[in-house]
């Protein structure tokens, strides 16, 4: 660790600045909920697609996908191989659906299908997803400020977080969007510009890193065999294709933004431009996390410090000796997450650096301020209107909006401190994003294709949904004798199997339903 050079701590203080201050502009035109949420439906259909693919391109991607192709290969980069089917879906079915319905809660629709409950648990998952995924990206700024900086973690995400509580609060939808099209711009730079240093810093260049990499194959996309115990290529397709299908179709976040747009067409062409742009950027940060591997490779004194600096947080005041001996046996993967921080500490020139850093946190804080508005406007909708009190005034609604932007701010940070100490941020935010989105994107599928699944069928295939996921979770916790219980499967088929247990468990028992004597003949639709 080191202190940030004066020049460079000028850069990041002025971006922060900056961000409050885009804040500020935009408040002035907050005067309704409506403008707070939706921006009244205004913004240009690029615009939006650049906010989409910000959102998409968090911490998680900037640090967390180089961490985990230096600890491994480019089998996750599958998960965005598959955005282009889900996206296809989202804008021929779901953004139509939204369009329509005007609705700007994304779980409205699931009460209207089975009843309050659908709506209620939905928005807990959502709720409990985004709590995750603010948590897991205030710790993956945090990671990487501390090596630059020196400060605790905790004091970073304090910090930062006042910021992006800030220019969320008071600048809404519209703030979010226009930062986050600044920031999708900054973090490309400060992506590209650090793979430039790696490669032109290697002796040998870019053809010694191929090299390096096809011996320890680190470009592998996993295997190809029918193995789901693993993560092979065909885990991480199906978990890449439903978890996107729930980003583009049912998740807050995606959806408020179809509606900031002014038509269908506008709302379809901004996700198509998200995925033509993280496509090819996320290759380029599963690239970076293999130069990096190929140059602390050829560069063993470096990655002895990196090495011992992990081995020293595990083992806080333990003996040389006992350090050294746990920096011995760590692998690729136990420290992945740690390289291209210190790498930005000891190769990144002065002044540069504090570009990249502001780039790392433009990364964080778009993903965040927009979990913050999103959480926010569902807790209005579909919790404090539908059982505290249904008719806010114009002024009580933009209140509360603000308080609860606040409250899912203030909440993330604490989710992204009790963080500290995981091994690999990437992970952590797939397995908890798995078992929260799973049951929802289950149940939206059911109400949206089964035109004739009712309330019954739908909270009994929910509630074996429930059971599936909780035992997939947890079930690796039992004791020895127990152990042919355990779930057999890659923890990333969690999602998977949640969402298709609800799906198809809905369709069998309205099967079912309908064949049942005396029951009245209904005439099912194709979707069905």
């Amino acid at each position: 660790m080191k202190s940030l050079p004066l020049v460079d701590l000028v850069i990041v203080i002025a971006y922060l600045v900056g961000m409050v201050a885009v804040g500020i502009y935009f408040s002035r035109k907050n005067t309704s909920a409506d403008q707070f949420t939706k921006a009244s439906g205004k913004i240009p259909g690029w615009a939006i697609g650049i906010s989409i693919y910000a959102t998409f391109l968090s911490s998680n991607t900037f640090l967390g996908v180089p961490g985990k192709a230096f600890g491994s290969n480019w089998n996750s980069l599958v998960f965005s191989l598959s955005m282009p089917l889900a996206a296809w879906v989202a804008t021929k079915y779901f953004i139509p659906f939204y369009r329509n319905t005007g609705a700007v809660s994304a779980y409205t629709h699931l009460e209207h299908r089975f009843g309050s409950w659908a709506r209620t648990y939905a928005v807990a998952c959502f709720l409990l997803t985004q709590l995750a995924r603010m948590g897991s990206i205030f710790f993956g700024i945090a990671l990487s400020l501390q090596a630059l900086t020196g400060y605790p973690m905790s004091t970073i995400m304090v910090v930062v977080g006042i910021c992006i509580v800030l220019y969320t609060v008071m600048g809404g939808m519209e703030a979010v969007i226009w930062t986050e099209v600044v920031q999708g711009v900054i973090k490309t730079i400060g992506a590209l510009v650090i793979l430039y240093l790696v490669v032109t810093g290697m002796n040998g260049g870019m053809s010694r890193i191929i090299d390096i990499g096809q011996a320890e194959n680190k470009f592998s996309l996993g295997s190809f065999a029918p193995d789901f115990t693993q993560s092979s290529f065909w885990v991480v397709l199906l978990y890449g294709f439903f978890m996107n299908l729930n980003n583009f179709g049912m998740d807050q976040n995606y959806v408020q933004r179809y509606h900031t747009t002014s038509s269908i067409k506008e709302a379809a062409s901004s996700v198509w431009l998200c995925v033509y742009l993280y496509l090819p950027v996320s290759l380029i940060f599963f690239l970076l996390g293999s130069c990096l591997y190929a140059y602390y490779q050829t560069n063993p004194e470096l990655l002895q410090i990196v090495k011992m600096q992990v081995a020293n947080e595990r083992l806080p005041g333990a003996t040389a000796d006992a350090v050294s001996q746990l920096a011995a046996t760590l692998t690729p993967a136990d420290y992945g997450d740690k390289v291209m921080p210190h790498f930005m500490v000891t190769k990144v020139p002065v002044g540069l650096l504090g570009l990249i850093i502001a780039a790392i946190m433009s990364a964080a804080m778009s993903t965040i301020s927009s979990g913050m508005n999103a959480s926010a406007t569902v807790f209005s909708v579909d919790i404090y209107q539908k059982y505290i009190k249904s008719d806010l005034a114009p002024k009580e609604s933009l209140r509360l909006l603000y308080i609860a932007t606040t409250v899912f701010g203030l909440l993330g940070m604490v989710t992204g401190i009790a963080m500290i100490g995981v091994k690999s941020v990437l992970d952590v935010w797939w397995m908890l994003s798995g078992i929260f989105a799973g049951g929802m994107l289950g149940l939206f599928l059911l109400g949206i294709i089964s035109r004739n699944t009712k309330n019954a069928e739908a909270l009994t295939a929910t509630l074996i949904g429930i059971v599936v996921i909780i035992w997939m979770t947890f079930s690796s916790s039992l004791p020895e004798e127990y152990a042919f219980l355990r779930n057999p499967l890659h923890q990333n088929m969690i999602m998977v199997v949640g969402t298709l247990t609800i799906f198809l468990t809905g369709l069998l028992l309205t099967r079912l339903k309908r064949q049942v004597p005396g029951q009245r003949e209904v005439v099912m639709d194709n979707n069905d």
